[in-house]
């Protein structure tokens, strides 16, 4: 067994999170919920790029109609050596059982940028500032005043709803969007909005994180335009905007001269549902926070609260800013393979699906079966878990495309940043595209590259927890036997080992 390893710099950030069921109001309907340290969004994880963090999760997980079991997933993290802490449950670890504890070690190994952490409870981001930043010349302020994130906000607990979604029915819609953990809904109190405060003649970084279950957002500010700075934890060459949809799991830095006259100004995020709702409390477009000039008046702006956006960002404009270029250039990938995804109701049964195959969860995480059972190849793995084997620095180049029923999917790649060589709508580009972790695909082809140089097995999926607990993901198992023995081996702690044993004595109900 490998012991734990530290960075040679940084410091050791620790947190802890205690998970409860706390009752929330976030839209001003009180609900119990699933929260870190008794609050929503959670607690803000701030870092430097060479920090290692160390997170102390304690399940304290009580309401029978809740997730009691939990893991947390820390969203862009790349997780070099250390797999075992990326956290979707059995692909890289057994939950977290109720009433007892792990701490997630993370070393960052110089990576910087805006991520989040999530699974099926409270949210926020994870900010990893560089000291270095290519772009610092263009902003003042950058903290945790700047960090804005939206979020859908149901008034029932997941996993009932969901149920029903899965036995044939419609996405649970949402009662609510929230900004910065406020909103209101249809005959609902008129909850506060969030405030987010500003000194006349100072550009503010802001970190915009889309930290919802379902809702894609399109996020702009009165009167202020946005230079887009960094997306998906990735610098990118500055480009400016009047607005951009920002789909669940996406985050985008825009830089926001605030150098128009004093008084207040809405920031808006209208939702995108991408079905007809079927909920009466809730107004897609009543989704505002307050940009709040210094010496304005303490109320809310004045003007219409419009959300229309005149200069709407395309993905395909925006390139990376450091090693542009696709890995393997426009030549023939080591790897190419074509993802059809589809929607099918079998026997009552919602299944989203990828090449034929609806994803199920294995018994035992993926990751622990490389480890200590030794699986090397694809047949090694049962077929619903539908994982790909990878060789070591291969050029990877995923085609993703199929049925989207209307709906535009948000693939997220854990464990890499690829570069989106075909943006939906927009034209083949491999010498300078946009990188990021999130991708949406839905009307087109849509085509990514990445190099597999981190083993470990890597998710990916849809981001719309309806659609991935209906199966739409693959598992890329990259270099197996370099997860086990060489300098990129995977790192295994003890403590989480003992996490499937507990895990697997508890009975089903608190699972």
């Amino acid at each position: 067994m490998t012991s734990f390893f530290a960075p040679v710099q940084g410091a050791d950030v620790n947190y802890v999170f205690n998970l409860d069921n706390s009752a929330i109001a976030p839209d001003g309907y009180s609900r119990p919920g699933v929260l870190v340290n008794g609050v929503f969004p959670g607690t803000l994880i701030q870092a430097n790029k060479d920090d290692t963090l160390h997170i102390a999760v304690n399940n304290a997980l009580t309401n029978p109609t809740m997730r009691r079991s939990t893991s947390i997933h820390w969203h862009g993290l790349f997780q070099v050596r250390t797999a075992s802490e990326d956290g979707p449950a059995m692909v890289n670890q057994c939950p977290i059982a109720p009433g007892h504890s792990y701490t997630y070690d993370i070393p960052l190994n110089g990576q910087s940028g805006t991520f989040w952490y999530h699974s099926h409870l409270s949210s926020h981001a994870l900010v990893v500032y560089d000291p270095q930043d290519p772009h610092a010349s263009l902003y003042d302020v950058d903290d945790a005043s700047t960090v804005i994130t939206l979020a859908d906000w149901y008034h029932l607990a997941a996993p009932g709803i969901g149920k029903l979604y899965l036995a044939g029915g419609d996405e649970p819609v949402p009662d609510s969007g929230l900004i910065n953990g406020a909103g209101r809904y249809v005959g609902g109190p008129n909850a506060q909005r969030a405030r987010v405060n500003v000194i006349a003649g100072k550009r503010y970084r802001f970190r915009v994180v889309n930290i919802s279950a379902y809702a894609a957002f399109r996020f702009s500010i009165e009167n202020h335009p946005l230079t887009i700075i960094e997306v998906d934890g990735i610098n990118h060459v500055p480009h400016t905007v009047d607005g951009f949809d920002v789909y669940v799991g996406q985050r985008y830095s825009v830089v926001v001269n605030c150098n128009k006259p004093v008084r207040n100004y809405w920031i808006r995020g209208p939702m995108t549902l991408q079905h007809s709702s079927d909920n009466d409390n809730l107004d897609t477009k009543n989704v505002y926070a307050v940009l709040h000039y210094q010496g304005a008046p303490n109320a809310e702006p004045t003007t219409k609260a419009d959300d229309g956006v005149d200069e709407l960002l395309e993905e395909y404009e925006l390139a990376a800013l450091e090693n542009p270029g696709a890995p393997g250039g426009n030549t023939r990938a080591d790897r190419a393979i074509d993802l059809n995804f589809s929607l099918d109701v079998e026997n009552g049964h919602t299944l989203w699906k990828i090449n034929g195959i609806s994803y199920k969860s294995p018994d035992l995480p993926t990751l622990l079966n490389i480890i200590a059972s030794g699986y090397s190849n694809e047949s090694d793995f049962v077929p619903t878990e539908h994982t790909y084997v990878l060789n070591q620095n291969d050029v990877v180049e995923l085609t993703i495309h199929g049925s989207s029923h209307g709906h535009i999917h948000p693939f997220h790649l854990h464990g890499h940043a690829f570069d989106v060589v075909q943006s939906m709508g927009g034209p083949p580009n491999y010498i300078n595209p946009p990188r990021r972790d999130v991708v949406g695909v839905g009307g087109s082809t849509v085509i990514i590259r990445f190099r597999a140089d981190n083993p470990g097995p890597w998710f990916l999926h849809c981001h719309i927890d309806w659609h991935l607990e209906a199966g739409l993901a693959v598992v890329f198992a990259e270099a197996p036997d370099a997860q086990r023995s060489g300098p990129k081996s995977q790192v295994i702690k003890q403590s989480w080992l003992d996490l499937c044993p507990i895990y697997k004595a508890l009975p089903p109900d608190q699972q």
